[in-house]
């Protein structure tokens, strides 16, 4: 089954590996800074302190498009102004990384690792508190880094009808500004987008557009300090760009005072001395000028781009359907609506199409039981094709057309959002989560949905993960046998074992397949009502390799299992498999062939069993922990052909036989695990 095609277009050399871009994200505590940096992370990320010391960090691989970043989420820090510890250390990172000038070479916490110094910084700003993060801006700006502003919060601020001029707010401060809401995901695809095109460029920004210069009456009384900064053997030593080397002199006497001090003592002289007449020059002292006139134009900026108004304001449904299924607090009860009308597709939509067309095919084909070879084969081909339309039919069409119908209206990808961070505790991504409960209907669809939404080894490992969700044919199963004999906790106990299983074997996967899934950012389209034309196409489009790829292997299996019946293999399929059915699982040897056959349609595997005890009341036959390990197995082993037929497509030969071998593993450990303890407490009556 093929996905659908995406394309991006080039504009350079793919970033990636060695060309791999640094992006930190920087900001104010509460701005939404950890927020972008979760939704972006990858399911495994980099934590350590900045030369041993002060806050940690988080690092991790991000994939935007073709193209890859490093994505570094810095400590919280509000500005350059009276630097403390934590502030210091992060300031050094991002003017020298790990490669630190003359001045920092005598401290006794010295970079323990490579940490390059970042390419683009991403600065985020709340949209509810703008001025004062405009003030933080204009002095990350005097690093002289590109840099890309997340305009954070806007939800909010339009909720308090006040309205933002991007546009205007870019060109104030010559850099891109991206209005985003992280915690619902909005805007962040374009974001990152932006911080790659940016880090593409050649060369700077900020390089086209001064980095907001002080006022013309501050900077003739910079004039010596600056002099000072550009000194080439105190350059040298700073190893800073000379605005904010020029700036911090004239307006802190923490760190880069005292090491001037403490390496330059003449230039330090001269530097108190420049200060002295600055001070008597101006109103009030230079450090307080300085400091007074950054403000002042971060409050004029603030001014020229803001205003009360509704423009740009969304309509009310799209708030209140952002609020179901993006809020923080709210946002899973939508996704959980989702589910449920996924499930209401399984258990009822799919259950009627199942019985109002497969189940009289089935009905109409059983009196035919031929005997001769040329009528079992026949009768094998008619079941391969009525087996087919059962999956067809009620599952792969419906459930298909609900998957397109989400990701076109925008839905899926708001449900991919707000479960993304429970899956990668899986190593997997929310895009995963509607294939996940699509399996609950049927295993083959699900596994289709999920070659289209993931690539590598996400695909591979969710398609593994996948095969143990119990799909409607084995649901049955367990309601009907496991209802009457089990009763209401049992079958309870029996369907809570799935997510159980999931997240185990989820934990072997993460060991076999180690290497760590990058990061990649949940795109929140705009609402769209899907068109006929569209929803059509895709649906076909998942679902017309299934009679190239399910149906023969399907047929052939159905007519190797009858001849096997036909030439009295029965007895021997049943010595081969005492091992499995009479040792390990405590079962009567003649349930083997039910479980082989079990392979074609799960549904199939009931009748045979009641064919081979002789009797459709199973409790005179079999204990409760005969009947319960029965039922674990069959849940849990071999899925059926068609779903190995879609293994074979998507993840090839070798991880598809690997998924029968890990499901039959899997089977076996989980029902011992259930048989043992029960015969212990002597359940066995």
């Amino acid at each position: 089954m093929t996905s659908p095609a995406h394309s991006f277009p080039l504009h350079g050399p793919g970033l990636r590996g060695a060309r791999r871009p640094r992006v930190a994200i920087v900001g104010r505590a509460g701005s939404g800074r950890h927020s972008i940096f979760r939704a972006a992370a990858s399911t495994a990320t980099h934590h350590e302190r900045l030369a041993g010391v002060g806050p940690a960090y988080e690092e991790c691989v991000v994939e935007v498009g073709i193209d890859q970043i490093s994505l570094v989420a810095l400590p919280a820090f509000d500005g350059f102004h009276r630097l403390d510890d934590d502030s210091r250390v992060t300031l050094k990172y991002l003017l020298w990384g790990d490669r630190w000038p003359a001045i920092a070479q005598h401290e006794v916490h010295q970079p323990e690792s490579a940490f390059a110094a970042p390419d683009v910084l991403l600065m985020v700003m709340d949209a509810t508190a703008l001025e004062r993060d405009l003030e933080f801006a204009l002095e990350l700006m005097q690093l002289g880094r590109p840099m890309v502003f997340a305009l954070n919060r806007m939800d909010e601020a339009r909720a308090r009808r006040r309205f933002i001029n991007v546009r205007a707010l870019s060109a104030k401060l010559g850099a891109p500004v991206v209005p985003t809401v992280a915690h619902m995901g909005i805007g962040l695809a374009d974001l990152f987008t932006t911080a790659v095109r940016v880090a593409r460029e050649a060369h700077s920004v900020l390089a086209r557009h001064p980095a907001c210069p002080v006022s013309p009456h501050i900077e003739a009384q910079l004039q010596a300090i600056a002099g000072i900064a550009r000194q080439p053997d105190v350059a040298a030593a700073f190893a800073a760009p000379e605005a904010l080397l020029t700036l911090q002199l004239a307006e802190n006497d923490d760190y880069f005072a005292q090491e001037l001090q403490a390496h330059f003592p003449d230039q330090y002289d001269a530097l108190l001395a420049a200060r002295a007449r600055a001070d008597a020059a101006l109103p009030r002292p230079l450090a307080e000028e300085i400091h007074a006139d950054r403000h002042h134009r971060a409050a004029q900026c603030f001014e020229d781009v803001t205003r009360p108004g509704q423009e740009g304001e969304q309509p009310r449904w799209q708030r209140w359907a952002d609020d179901l299924f993006l809020h923080p607090k709210w946002g899973f009860a939508g996704s959980l609506a989702v589910f449920a009308l996924v499930l209401f597709f399984v258990f009822e939509v799919s259950a009627f199409l199942d019985a109002l067309t497969v189940a009289r095919l089935i009905e109409w084909a059983e009196p035919w039981q031929p005997t001769d070879l040329m009528g079992v084969v026949a009768r094998a081909v008619l079941d391969g094709f009525i087996g087919l339309a059962g999956i067809v039919i009620p599952y792969m069409i419906p459930l298909v057309l609900l998957l397109v119908w989400l990701e076109e209206s925008g839905i899926m990808h708001r449900v991919a959002f707000v479960v993304d961070r429970g899956f990668h505790r899986l190593g997997l991504h929310g895009g995963v989560a509607l294939p996940f409960l699509m399996g609950l209907g049927c295993n083959v669809p699900a596994l289709a949905a999920t070659a289209a939404v993931t690539h590598g080894r996400d695909r591979t490992v969710a398609s593994l993960l996948i095969t143990f969700l119990p799909c409607s044919a084995r649901s049955a199963i367990i309601l009907a046998v496991g209802g009457k004999y089990l009763g209401g906790f049992g079958v309870f106990a029996l369907f809570m074992l799935a997510p159980i299983v999931v997240s185990l074997v989820g934990k072997l996967l993460k060991r076999r397949y180690p290497e760590t899934t990058p990061g990649m950012i949940q795109e929140i389209p705009a609402y769209a009502v899907p068109t006929l034309h569209a929803l059509l196409s895709n649906t076909w489009a998942r679902s017309r390799d299934i009679v190239t790829i399910v149906l023969p292997l399907l047929v052939a299996g159905s007519v190797v299992l009858a001849l096997l019946g036909h030439y009295g293999a029965d007895a021997w399929i049943n010595l081969a498999l005492t091992p499995v059915t009479s040792w390990w699982l405590g079962l009567p040897v003649v349930l083997g062939v039910p479980i082989l056959f079990g392979v074609l349609r799960k549904e199939l595997s009931l009748l045979m069993v009641f064919q081979a005890l002789g009797t459709q009341e199973l409790a005179g036959v079999l204990d409760t922990t005969q009947i319960a390990t029965f039922l674990v197995f069959l849940t849990f082993y071999v899925p059926c052909v068609s779903t190995f037929a879609m293994m074979l497509k998507l993840l090839g030969r070798r991880e598809a036989l690997y998924s029968v071998v890990l499901s039959i593993g899997v089977a076996l450990a989980v029902a011992a695990a259930v048989r043992w303890p029960m015969e212990v407490a002597g359940w066995a009556l």
